[in-house]
């Protein structure tokens, strides 16, 4: 089984993935080391705050496409977070 996943950090901003193992790649988003993911390391602490199983990863690529897509924080939170995460404050 093959998950999408919406993760968000203490500022509001979201990153969208895919991944087999969701506790795996959070805890990989959440690395403090130097190696990889200099976006989710920079940005992070991340909280999983949706997900969404596949059969396969090509669903799974397909969903994350169609998300990203979107281009749109607030719709994601009216679309798939049904307002659950309240949006950015400054």
């Amino acid at each position: 089984m093959f998950h999408v996943y919406i993760l968000q950090n203490p500022e509001g901003r979201f990153y969208i993935g895919q991944t087999q193992d969701l506790a795996k790649r959070l805890a990989s988003h959440n690395r403090t080391d130097s190696t990889g993911g200099k976006y989710t390391r920079k940005n992070g602490p991340w909280t999983l705050v949706w997900s969404e199983p596949h059969p396969t990863r090509a669903d799974a690529m397909r969903r994350e496409r169609e998300i990203k897509s979107w281009k749109s924080a607030e719709r994601i939170r009216t679309q798939l977070l049904s307002g659950r995460v309240p949006p950015r404050r400054d």
